[in-house]
Protein backbone atom coordinates (compact mmCIF):
# COMPACT_ATOMS: atom_id res chain seq x y z
CA UNK A 1 0.00 0.00 0.00
CA UNK A 2 1.35 3.40 -1.01
CA UNK A 3 2.48 5.73 1.78
CA UNK A 4 0.44 8.96 1.83
CA UNK A 5 2.39 12.21 1.53
CA UNK A 6 0.55 15.33 2.67
CA UNK A 7 1.02 18.36 0.40
CA UNK A 8 -0.04 21.40 2.39
CA UNK A 9 0.26 25.17 2.49
CA UNK A 10 0.33 27.55 5.43
CA UNK A 11 -2.21 28.38 8.12
CA UNK A 12 -4.97 30.81 7.10
CA UNK A 13 -4.51 29.55 3.54
CA UNK A 14 -4.75 31.97 0.65
CA UNK A 15 -5.57 31.04 -2.92
CA UNK A 16 -1.92 30.31 -3.81
CA UNK A 17 -1.54 28.01 -0.81
CA UNK A 18 -4.66 26.01 -1.79
CA UNK A 19 -4.06 25.85 -5.53
CA UNK A 20 -0.35 25.11 -5.29
CA UNK A 21 -1.07 22.16 -2.97
CA UNK A 22 -3.60 20.65 -5.38
CA UNK A 23 -1.49 21.24 -8.48
CA UNK A 24 1.76 20.00 -6.95
CA UNK A 25 0.12 16.86 -5.54
CA UNK A 26 -1.25 16.10 -9.02
CA UNK A 27 2.17 16.71 -10.59
CA UNK A 28 3.97 14.45 -8.10
CA UNK A 29 1.44 11.65 -8.62
CA UNK A 30 1.90 11.88 -12.40
CA UNK A 31 5.69 11.78 -12.01
CA UNK A 32 5.32 8.76 -9.69
CA UNK A 33 3.23 6.93 -12.31
CA UNK A 34 5.80 7.66 -14.99
CA UNK A 35 8.68 6.39 -12.85
CA UNK A 36 6.85 3.29 -11.60
CA UNK A 37 6.70 4.64 -8.02
CA UNK A 38 2.94 4.99 -7.77
CA UNK A 39 2.81 2.06 -5.33
CA UNK A 40 5.39 3.74 -3.08
CA UNK A 41 3.91 7.19 -2.46
CA UNK A 42 0.56 8.84 -3.07
CA UNK A 43 0.50 12.63 -2.77
CA UNK A 44 -2.59 14.05 -1.06
CA UNK A 45 -3.40 17.80 -1.06
CA UNK A 46 -4.53 19.23 2.27
CA UNK A 47 -5.28 22.58 3.88
CA UNK A 48 -5.05 24.11 7.35
CA UNK A 49 -8.13 26.30 7.24
CA UNK A 50 -11.20 27.39 5.28
CA UNK A 51 -11.20 27.89 1.54
CA UNK A 52 -10.89 31.46 0.26
CA UNK A 53 -13.97 32.37 -1.76
CA UNK A 54 -12.00 32.59 -5.00
CA UNK A 55 -10.55 29.11 -4.41
CA UNK A 56 -14.05 27.79 -3.76
CA UNK A 57 -15.27 29.43 -6.97
CA UNK A 58 -12.51 28.07 -9.21
CA UNK A 59 -12.77 24.57 -7.72
CA UNK A 60 -16.52 24.54 -8.28
CA UNK A 61 -16.21 25.87 -11.84
CA UNK A 62 -13.83 23.07 -12.86
CA UNK A 63 -15.30 20.29 -10.72
CA UNK A 64 -12.20 19.75 -8.56
CA UNK A 65 -12.52 18.50 -4.99
CA UNK A 66 -11.29 20.78 -2.23
CA UNK A 67 -8.29 19.57 -0.22
CA UNK A 68 -9.20 17.93 3.08
CA UNK A 69 -8.77 20.05 6.21
CA UNK A 70 -6.19 18.57 8.58
CA UNK A 71 -5.81 19.77 12.18
CA UNK A 72 -2.17 18.70 12.56
CA UNK A 73 0.58 16.42 11.23
CA UNK A 74 1.26 14.60 14.49
CA UNK A 75 1.40 10.80 14.19
CA UNK A 76 -2.11 9.38 14.49
CA UNK A 77 -3.63 6.05 15.43
CA UNK A 78 -4.39 5.61 11.71
CA UNK A 79 -0.67 5.68 10.95
CA UNK A 80 0.04 2.49 12.92
CA UNK A 81 -3.21 0.53 12.94
CA UNK A 82 -3.69 -2.62 10.87
CA UNK A 83 -6.55 -1.72 8.58
CA UNK A 84 -9.40 -4.11 7.70
CA UNK A 85 -8.59 -6.52 10.53
CA UNK A 86 -9.40 -10.20 10.07
CA UNK A 87 -12.67 -11.13 11.73
CA UNK A 88 -14.70 -14.16 12.74
CA UNK A 89 -18.37 -14.60 13.59
CA UNK A 90 -19.40 -14.91 17.21
CA UNK A 91 -21.10 -18.22 16.33
CA UNK A 92 -17.92 -19.85 14.93
CA UNK A 93 -16.10 -22.43 17.05
CA UNK A 94 -12.94 -21.94 19.03
CA UNK A 95 -11.35 -24.53 16.71
CA UNK A 96 -12.20 -22.28 13.73
CA UNK A 97 -10.70 -19.31 15.54
CA UNK A 98 -7.52 -21.18 16.41
CA UNK A 99 -7.03 -22.32 12.84
CA UNK A 100 -7.54 -18.79 11.51
CA UNK A 101 -5.15 -17.28 14.06
CA UNK A 102 -2.55 -19.86 13.12
CA UNK A 103 -3.12 -19.45 9.40
CA UNK A 104 -2.80 -15.64 9.51
CA UNK A 105 -0.01 -15.69 12.13
CA UNK A 106 -1.76 -13.13 14.31
CA UNK A 107 -2.71 -12.97 17.98
CA UNK A 108 -6.22 -11.53 17.83
CA UNK A 109 -9.35 -11.70 15.70
CA UNK A 110 -12.23 -9.24 15.63
CA UNK A 111 -15.43 -10.98 16.67
CA UNK A 112 -18.51 -9.81 14.79
CA UNK A 113 -22.23 -9.84 15.38
CA UNK A 114 -24.61 -11.32 12.84
CA UNK A 115 -24.75 -7.99 10.98
CA UNK A 116 -20.95 -7.72 10.83
CA UNK A 117 -20.64 -5.02 13.49
CA UNK A 118 -17.96 -5.23 16.15
CA UNK A 119 -18.62 -7.42 19.20
CA UNK A 120 -15.17 -7.90 20.75
CA UNK A 121 -11.88 -9.76 20.31
CA UNK A 122 -10.80 -13.39 20.61
CA UNK A 123 -7.11 -13.81 21.27
CA UNK A 124 -4.55 -16.60 21.45
CA UNK A 125 -4.22 -15.61 25.08
CA UNK A 126 -7.91 -16.32 25.78
CA UNK A 127 -7.75 -19.67 24.01
CA UNK A 128 -4.57 -20.61 25.88
CA UNK A 129 -6.19 -19.69 29.19
CA UNK A 130 -9.16 -21.91 28.34
CA UNK A 131 -6.74 -24.77 27.58
CA UNK A 132 -4.81 -24.26 30.82
CA UNK A 133 -8.02 -24.15 32.85
CA UNK A 134 -8.76 -27.71 31.64
CA UNK A 135 -5.38 -28.99 32.84
CA UNK A 136 -6.02 -27.40 36.24
CA UNK A 137 -8.60 -30.15 36.80
CA UNK A 138 -5.76 -32.67 37.16
CA UNK A 139 -4.80 -30.94 40.41
CA UNK A 140 -8.42 -31.19 41.47
CA UNK A 141 -8.33 -34.99 41.14
CA UNK A 142 -9.85 -35.44 37.70
CA UNK A 143 -8.44 -38.26 35.60
CA UNK A 144 -6.59 -37.75 32.37
CA UNK A 145 -9.46 -38.96 30.21
CA UNK A 146 -11.83 -36.42 31.78
CA UNK A 147 -9.38 -33.62 31.17
CA UNK A 148 -8.89 -34.72 27.56
CA UNK A 149 -12.63 -34.78 27.05
CA UNK A 150 -12.89 -31.26 28.43
CA UNK A 151 -10.16 -30.07 26.07
CA UNK A 152 -11.95 -31.59 23.09
CA UNK A 153 -15.21 -30.02 24.25
CA UNK A 154 -13.52 -26.61 24.47
CA UNK A 155 -12.68 -26.71 20.79
CA UNK A 156 -16.39 -26.87 19.99
CA UNK A 157 -17.28 -23.90 22.14
CA UNK A 158 -18.53 -20.82 20.32
CA UNK A 159 -16.23 -17.87 19.92
CA UNK A 160 -18.80 -15.78 21.80
CA UNK A 161 -17.98 -17.68 25.00
CA UNK A 162 -14.33 -16.56 24.92
CA UNK A 163 -14.82 -13.07 23.47
CA UNK A 164 -13.07 -10.19 25.24
CA UNK A 165 -15.50 -7.27 25.33
CA UNK A 166 -13.65 -4.89 27.64
CA UNK A 167 -11.37 -3.73 24.82
CA UNK A 168 -9.90 -0.24 24.48
CA UNK A 169 -11.45 1.67 21.57
CA UNK A 170 -9.40 4.33 19.77
CA UNK A 171 -10.22 7.10 17.30
CA UNK A 172 -8.36 6.66 14.02
CA UNK A 173 -7.58 10.40 13.97
CA UNK A 174 -6.50 10.43 17.62
CA UNK A 175 -2.94 11.36 18.57
CA UNK A 176 -0.69 8.33 18.72
CA UNK A 177 1.09 9.57 21.84
CA UNK A 178 -2.22 9.60 23.72
CA UNK A 179 -3.14 6.15 22.40
CA UNK A 180 0.18 4.74 23.60
CA UNK A 181 -0.53 5.82 27.16
CA UNK A 182 -4.03 4.36 27.06
CA UNK A 183 -2.90 1.08 25.50
CA UNK A 184 -0.09 0.57 27.98
CA UNK A 185 -2.55 1.13 30.83
CA UNK A 186 -5.02 -1.34 29.33
CA UNK A 187 -5.29 -4.92 30.63
CA UNK A 188 -5.21 -6.18 27.02
CA UNK A 189 -2.43 -5.90 24.48
CA UNK A 190 -4.82 -4.83 21.72
CA UNK A 191 -7.16 -1.95 20.96
CA UNK A 192 -9.71 -1.56 18.19
CA UNK A 193 -10.75 1.30 15.91
CA UNK A 194 -14.40 1.51 14.90
CA UNK A 195 -16.21 3.56 12.30
CA UNK A 196 -19.37 5.53 13.02
CA UNK A 197 -21.54 2.52 12.10
CA UNK A 198 -19.83 0.25 14.62
CA UNK A 199 -17.70 -1.78 12.22
CA UNK A 200 -14.09 -2.54 13.10
CA UNK A 201 -11.78 -0.76 10.67
CA UNK A 202 -8.48 -1.25 12.49
CA UNK A 203 -6.65 -3.00 15.27
CA UNK A 204 -3.66 -1.66 17.21
CA UNK A 205 -1.28 -3.74 19.32
CA UNK A 206 1.45 -2.77 21.73
CA UNK A 207 3.97 -3.94 19.13
CA UNK A 208 2.46 -1.49 16.62
CA UNK A 209 3.11 1.49 18.89
CA UNK A 210 6.64 0.44 19.85
CA UNK A 211 7.97 2.67 17.05
CA UNK A 212 6.75 6.20 16.37
CA UNK A 213 6.15 6.81 12.66
CA UNK A 214 6.52 10.25 11.12
CA UNK A 215 3.96 11.53 8.65
CA UNK A 216 5.53 12.56 5.36
CA UNK A 217 4.84 16.14 4.34
CA UNK A 218 5.55 18.45 1.39
CA UNK A 219 5.30 22.14 2.28
CA UNK A 220 4.12 24.61 -0.34
CA UNK A 221 3.98 28.40 -0.09
CA UNK A 222 5.81 28.52 3.27
CA UNK A 223 8.81 27.19 5.14
CA UNK A 224 8.25 28.71 8.56
CA UNK A 225 7.18 26.69 11.61
CA UNK A 226 4.92 29.46 12.94
CA UNK A 227 2.89 29.23 9.73
CA UNK A 228 3.06 25.44 9.35
CA UNK A 229 0.75 22.69 10.57
CA UNK A 230 0.84 21.82 14.24
CA UNK A 231 3.24 18.94 14.81
CA UNK A 232 5.52 19.88 11.92
CA UNK A 233 8.55 19.31 14.18
CA UNK A 234 7.53 15.65 14.50
CA UNK A 235 6.84 15.18 10.78
CA UNK A 236 9.19 14.12 7.99
CA UNK A 237 9.32 17.10 5.64
CA UNK A 238 10.50 15.61 2.34
CA UNK A 239 10.10 18.61 0.01
CA UNK A 240 9.47 22.36 0.10
CA UNK A 241 8.19 24.52 -2.77
CA UNK A 242 8.08 28.19 -1.85
CA UNK A 243 8.68 31.79 -2.91
CA UNK A 244 9.23 33.39 0.51
CA UNK A 245 12.35 34.00 2.56
CA UNK A 246 14.08 30.93 3.95
CA UNK A 247 12.96 30.57 7.55
CA UNK A 248 13.25 27.91 10.25
CA UNK A 249 11.77 24.59 9.09
CA UNK A 250 14.49 21.98 9.59
CA UNK A 251 14.81 18.46 8.21
CA UNK A 252 16.70 15.34 9.24
CA UNK A 253 17.85 14.60 5.69
CA UNK A 254 18.70 16.56 2.54
CA UNK A 255 15.53 17.35 0.59
CA UNK A 256 14.44 19.02 -2.62
CA UNK A 257 13.87 22.68 -1.73
CA UNK A 258 12.52 24.72 -4.63
CA UNK A 259 12.63 28.35 -3.56
CA UNK A 260 12.52 31.04 -6.24
CA UNK A 261 12.04 34.81 -5.94
CA UNK A 262 8.85 34.87 -7.99
CA UNK A 263 5.37 36.23 -7.33
CA UNK A 264 3.55 32.96 -6.68
CA UNK A 265 4.22 29.38 -5.65
CA UNK A 266 1.93 28.35 -8.50
CA UNK A 267 4.43 29.91 -10.91
CA UNK A 268 7.07 27.48 -9.69
CA UNK A 269 4.65 24.55 -9.93
CA UNK A 270 3.72 25.50 -13.50
CA UNK A 271 7.42 25.64 -14.39
CA UNK A 272 7.85 22.14 -12.93
CA UNK A 273 5.01 20.76 -15.06
CA UNK A 274 6.75 22.10 -18.13
CA UNK A 275 10.19 20.95 -17.01
CA UNK A 276 8.97 17.37 -16.64
CA UNK A 277 6.78 17.49 -19.73
CA UNK A 278 3.64 16.56 -17.77
CA UNK A 279 0.34 17.40 -19.44
CA UNK A 280 -1.64 19.98 -17.46
CA UNK A 281 -5.40 19.32 -17.17
CA UNK A 282 -7.49 22.43 -17.79
CA UNK A 283 -8.78 22.52 -14.23
CA UNK A 284 -5.24 22.43 -12.82
CA UNK A 285 -4.19 25.14 -15.29
CA UNK A 286 -7.09 27.33 -14.11
CA UNK A 287 -6.13 26.81 -10.46
CA UNK A 288 -2.52 27.78 -11.08
CA UNK A 289 -3.47 30.82 -13.15
CA UNK A 290 -5.90 31.97 -10.47
CA UNK A 291 -3.17 31.64 -7.83
CA UNK A 292 -0.72 33.66 -9.91
CA UNK A 293 -3.40 36.32 -10.37
CA UNK A 294 -4.20 36.66 -6.66
CA UNK A 295 -0.63 36.47 -5.40
CA UNK A 296 0.69 39.02 -7.92
CA UNK A 297 -2.47 41.19 -7.87
CA UNK A 298 -3.05 40.54 -11.57
CA UNK A 299 0.68 40.89 -12.27
CA UNK A 300 0.83 44.39 -10.72
CA UNK A 301 2.60 43.55 -7.46
CA UNK A 302 6.30 44.45 -7.14
CA UNK A 303 6.90 40.75 -6.46
CA UNK A 304 5.91 39.99 -10.06
CA UNK A 305 8.70 38.71 -12.29
CA UNK A 306 9.13 37.79 -15.93
CA UNK A 307 8.60 34.15 -14.90
CA UNK A 308 5.15 35.02 -13.55
CA UNK A 309 4.24 36.82 -16.77
CA UNK A 310 5.49 33.90 -18.86
CA UNK A 311 3.64 31.19 -16.91
CA UNK A 312 0.46 33.27 -16.71
CA UNK A 313 0.50 33.79 -20.49
CA UNK A 314 1.15 30.07 -21.06
CA UNK A 315 -1.72 28.99 -18.79
CA UNK A 316 -4.10 31.63 -20.18
CA UNK A 317 -3.34 30.44 -23.70
CA UNK A 318 -4.16 26.87 -22.64
CA UNK A 319 -7.50 28.06 -21.27
CA UNK A 320 -8.23 30.44 -24.15
CA UNK A 321 -8.69 33.45 -21.85
CA UNK A 322 -7.26 36.92 -21.34
CA UNK A 323 -4.90 37.09 -18.37
CA UNK A 324 -6.36 40.35 -17.06
CA UNK A 325 -10.00 39.39 -17.58
CA UNK A 326 -9.41 36.04 -15.90
CA UNK A 327 -7.71 37.78 -12.99
CA UNK A 328 -10.59 40.22 -12.52
CA UNK A 329 -13.06 37.33 -12.63
CA UNK A 330 -11.13 35.57 -9.86
CA UNK A 331 -11.15 38.66 -7.64
CA UNK A 332 -14.88 39.17 -8.24
CA UNK A 333 -15.47 35.65 -6.91
CA UNK A 334 -14.85 37.10 -3.46
CA UNK A 335 -18.32 38.62 -3.67
CA UNK A 336 -19.70 41.91 -2.41
CA UNK A 337 -17.56 43.60 0.22
CA UNK A 338 -20.61 44.59 2.23
CA UNK A 339 -21.57 40.95 2.85
CA UNK A 340 -18.06 39.61 3.39
CA UNK A 341 -17.79 38.17 6.95
CA UNK A 342 -15.52 40.45 8.97
CA UNK A 343 -13.54 37.49 10.33
CA UNK A 344 -12.67 36.37 6.81
CA UNK A 345 -12.01 39.91 5.65
CA UNK A 346 -9.42 40.41 8.39
CA UNK A 347 -8.04 36.91 8.94
CA UNK A 348 -8.36 34.99 5.66
CA UNK A 349 -4.93 36.17 4.48
CA UNK A 350 -3.13 36.90 7.74
CA UNK A 351 0.25 35.84 9.03
CA UNK A 352 1.91 36.00 12.42
CA UNK A 353 5.50 37.21 12.68
CA UNK A 354 8.00 37.26 15.53
CA UNK A 355 9.28 40.78 16.20
CA UNK A 356 11.84 40.68 18.99
CA UNK A 357 9.99 39.58 22.10
CA UNK A 358 6.62 40.30 20.52
CA UNK A 359 4.33 38.64 17.99
CA UNK A 360 2.58 40.79 15.40
CA UNK A 361 -0.14 40.08 12.84
CA UNK A 362 0.06 41.45 9.32
CA UNK A 363 -3.05 40.78 7.23
CA UNK A 364 -4.07 41.74 3.72
CA UNK A 365 -7.40 41.99 1.93
CA UNK A 366 -7.36 42.74 -1.79
CA UNK A 367 -10.39 44.42 -3.33
CA UNK A 368 -11.75 46.15 -6.40
CA UNK A 369 -14.12 48.20 -4.19
CA UNK A 370 -12.11 50.00 -1.49
CA UNK A 371 -14.91 52.40 -0.43
CA UNK A 372 -17.21 49.49 0.45
CA UNK A 373 -14.54 47.98 2.68
CA UNK A 374 -13.75 51.27 4.41
CA UNK A 375 -17.44 51.82 5.17
CA UNK A 376 -16.99 48.89 7.58
CA UNK A 377 -13.91 50.33 9.28
CA UNK A 378 -15.49 50.39 12.73
CA UNK A 379 -16.49 46.73 12.49
CA UNK A 380 -13.06 45.82 11.12
CA UNK A 381 -11.24 47.64 13.91
CA UNK A 382 -13.40 46.02 16.57
CA UNK A 383 -12.53 42.57 15.24
CA UNK A 384 -8.84 43.43 14.98
CA UNK A 385 -8.82 44.76 18.55
CA UNK A 386 -10.49 41.57 19.77
CA UNK A 387 -8.02 39.18 18.16
CA UNK A 388 -5.08 41.37 19.21
CA UNK A 389 -6.17 41.20 22.83
CA UNK A 390 -7.07 37.49 22.71
CA UNK A 391 -3.82 36.40 21.07
CA UNK A 392 -1.49 38.92 22.67
CA UNK A 393 -0.24 40.67 19.52
CA UNK A 394 1.80 43.84 19.93
CA UNK A 395 -0.22 45.16 17.00
CA UNK A 396 -2.40 43.95 14.15
CA UNK A 397 -1.95 45.61 10.77
CA UNK A 398 -4.44 45.17 7.93
CA UNK A 399 -3.57 46.20 4.39
CA UNK A 400 -6.72 46.84 2.38
CA UNK A 401 -5.25 46.72 -1.11
CA UNK A 402 -7.07 48.43 -3.98
CA UNK A 403 -6.12 46.47 -7.08
CA UNK A 404 -7.29 49.09 -9.54
CA UNK A 405 -5.87 52.14 -7.73
CA UNK A 406 -2.65 50.20 -6.97
CA UNK A 407 -2.21 51.06 -3.33
CA UNK A 408 -3.19 49.99 0.18
CA UNK A 409 -5.01 51.48 3.12
CA UNK A 410 -3.17 50.75 6.40
CA UNK A 411 -5.39 50.01 9.42
CA UNK A 412 -3.58 49.36 12.71
CA UNK A 413 -4.93 48.19 16.07
CA UNK A 414 -2.63 48.00 19.09
CA UNK A 415 0.67 49.82 19.40
CA UNK A 416 1.19 51.67 16.08
CA UNK A 417 4.63 53.04 17.01
CA UNK A 418 6.68 50.60 14.93
CA UNK A 419 4.46 50.91 11.85
CA UNK A 420 4.42 54.71 12.10
CA UNK A 421 8.19 54.95 12.55
CA UNK A 422 8.92 52.45 9.76
CA UNK A 423 6.79 54.16 7.14
CA UNK A 424 6.88 57.74 8.42
CA UNK A 425 3.11 57.89 8.84
CA UNK A 426 0.54 58.49 11.59
CA UNK A 427 -1.89 55.60 11.89
CA UNK A 428 -4.67 57.06 14.05
CA UNK A 429 -7.62 55.29 15.58
CA UNK A 430 -9.78 55.96 12.56
CA UNK A 431 -9.57 56.67 8.88
CA UNK A 432 -6.55 54.56 8.04
CA UNK A 433 -3.57 55.77 6.00
CA UNK A 434 -3.43 55.47 2.21
CA UNK A 435 -0.11 54.07 0.94
CA UNK A 436 0.14 54.52 -2.84
CA UNK A 437 2.06 51.84 -4.70
CA UNK A 438 2.05 49.41 -1.74
CA UNK A 439 0.65 46.10 -3.02
CA UNK A 440 2.83 43.42 -1.45
CA UNK A 441 2.94 42.42 2.20
CA UNK A 442 5.84 40.06 1.48
CA UNK A 443 8.09 42.54 -0.31
CA UNK A 444 7.00 46.03 0.74
CA UNK A 445 5.65 45.71 4.28
CA UNK A 446 6.81 42.72 6.32
CA UNK A 447 10.55 43.08 5.55
CA UNK A 448 10.58 46.75 6.54
CA UNK A 449 8.68 46.20 9.78
CA UNK A 450 10.65 43.12 10.78
CA UNK A 451 14.03 44.44 9.69
CA UNK A 452 14.79 41.60 7.29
Amino acid sequence: MATPVIVVGHRNPDNDSICAAIAYAHLKNEIAKRSGMADTYVYVPARLGPLPLESKGILAEYGISAPKVIPHVHARVADVMTSDPISISHSATVLDAGRLLRQEDIRALVVTNDDGTYRGLITTRAIANRYISSTDRLEEGANTMAVAADLIESLGQTVAELTETDVLQLDREGLLKDAVEDLMASSLREAVVLDDAGFAIGIVTRSDVAHRPKRKVVLVDHNETRQAALGIEEADVIEIVDHHRIADVTTANPIQFLNLPVGSTATIVAMEYRRFGIEIPKGIAALMLSAIMTDTVILKSPTTTSFDHEQAAFLADMLGVSVTEFGLKVFRMRGGEGNFPVKELVEADSKEFQLGDHVVLIAQHETVDLPSVMEREGEIRAHMAQIRETRGYEFALLLVTDIMAEGSMFIVEGNPRIVNRTFGIECSSEGGVWMPGVLSRKKQVAPRILGW
